[in-house]
């Protein structure tokens, strides 16, 4: 395999929207997603109002990577062998002797090999990999508290409760009936939450197309909130962009499902036809569907056996391991942590913070100085490097984490946004991941400060 990779030798450029084509202000989004899941389990499941009281300060524990150990309340950050290099229960620190307590004297977390190779959902645990999750990791830490306050005992009931917050808010009619207080939010303000693509993103997408590239959109947002955020953030001539959208995708489902399993559906004013499509025939909008039956369809706009496709996507779970594994496809993974490690922003992300600046100065949050959830935590380090200490702290092993080893294994390259390539030539040659080559060499513009402290203290 060649040590890089050109968008110019891909046939076909697929994209997932939310937090890949479209960035979202993280601060405002990650506020009104906590509070949509905690105001449910105060009106509806009867959780103390204390829920719904943050400072800015606890906003450091919002941390992607993350996995909830839903048997005991725990939340863990794993290194790339799978034991732990930090802990809390709910959301306080658990020192090195109580990870060894829980964990025994190798750190063994025990469903890793579960999560590790099939990133299957599981009722005993739940990894927080992307911005829609995460202030749930934070509320999960916070109901924990709250039960060890009431004298209650800790265990995965409280998880059920917090699956009907997400259900409430997220499912594929809320956003039609007005249903849960995320989607009336952004319906009601979406510049607050959506950050609009620039002229060189817009731009970019029409020179893919005039270079006879097929281009995809694969979302697993419904249709009625996906016109939304493209009419926002890229006109309301959003679909002329595309040759095949795909919503309400059900993400890894759509790539690791066989066609009966889950076929394509035609929408009728954003509903769902109830009869499957026997196959995929042609280009346009459609609902759920597989991988098996897209890739049919390429091979006939292509006109080639087997088109070579690249995927940009932000999650691990839906986008990267199953576009990867199951799809053979190219992937590039959005890494906004990577900004909050010494690489630059895009202009157009200097420009949209601008624009909103005299918003976000309004709330209390950001004058107290709210951490963003893609920024390195204070609590829980860095997202792609961290330090395995011994008891008494004599020692100390850098360790790439298990989500830094994942982009490495599952991910073409990285960068924290489209923004980041969208000005270069589509001939333009990035450096890949590769095993034969330094962990450092698929970060485009460079890599995070952390990998590159630790590559210099293995030189």
């Amino acid at each position: 395999m060649s040590e890089y990779f050109s968008l110019s030798e891909c046939d076909v450029i697929g994209f997932d929207l939310d937090h890949t084509l479209c960035r979202y202000h993280l601060k405002e989004t990650s506020r009104l997603i906590y509070e949509s899941f905690a105001r449910y389990l105060v009106e509806h499941k009867g959780y103390d109002k204390d829920l719904l009281n943050l400072t800015p300060a606890t906003w450091d524990f919002c941390f992607k990577g993350l996995v909830v150990d839903l048997e005991d309340g725990n939340l863990v950050k794993l290194a790339e062998d799978g034991t732990v290099f930090r802990a809390t229960h709910g959301t306080n620190d658990l020192s090195t002797e109580e990870i060894i307590k829980h964990y025994g004297p190798k750190r063994e977390w025990k469903h890793f090999n579960s999560l590790n190779t099939s990133f299957t959902r599981s009722a005993k645990y739940y990894f927080y990999d992307n911005y829609f999750d995460l202030p749930g990791a934070f509320l999960c830490g916070r109901v924990v508290d709250m039960l060890h306050k009431r004298g209650n005992e800790v265990n995965s009931d409280f998880w059920k409760d917090m699956l009907a917050a997400i259900e409430h808010n997220y499912n594929t009619s809320a956003f039609r009936d007005d249903a849960g207080t995320y989607f009336p939010s952004v319906k009601r303000d979406p510049g607050r939450y959506l950050q609009p693509c620039s002229d060189s993103v817009k731009t970019w997408l029409h020179s893919m197309k005039t270079a006879g590239k097929v281009l995809l959109l694969i979302t697993s947002s419904h249709s009625d909130y996906c016109r939304l955020i493209c009419e926002h953030i890229l006109g309301k001539d959003f679909e002329e962009l595309f040759d095949v959208i795909i919503t309400n995708a059900l993400k890894p489902g759509f790539f690791s499902l066989v066609p009966q399993q889950r076929p394509f559906r035609t929408l009728v004013s954003d509903m769902e036809d109830s009869e499957g499509l026997p196959s995929l025939d042609r280009p346009g909008w459609y609902s759920q569907g597989n991988w098996l039956h897209l890739h049919e369809l390429l091979k006939t706009m292509t006109g080639k056996p087997e088109p070579k496709v690249v995927y940009f996507g932000d999650s691990m779970r839906s986008d990267m391991f199953p576009a990867s594994s199951f799809g053979k496809w190219e992937t590039v993974m959005i890494v906004e942590e990577m900004e909050g490690e010494g690489v630059p922003k895009s202009n157009a992300a200097m420009s949209n913070e601008a624009q909103v600046e005299p918003l976000e100065k309004k709330g209390k949050f950001e004058e107290q100085g709210m951490k963003a959830p893609s920024a390195v935590s204070r609590q829980w380090g860095s997202y792609f490097v961290d330090v395995h200490r011994s008891v008494g702290g004599e020692e100390e092993v850098h360790k790439l984490t298990w989500c830094s080893h994942c982009i490495h294994k599952y991910s073409t390259m990285a960068i924290p946004s489209v923004e980041h390539i969208a000005d270069l030539p589509l001939d333009y040659k990035f450096s890949r991941f590769s095993p034969d080559l330094p962990c450092t060499s698929g970060y485009y513009p460079r890599p995070p400060d952390s990998l590159l402290k630790r590559c210099e203290s293995l030189s």
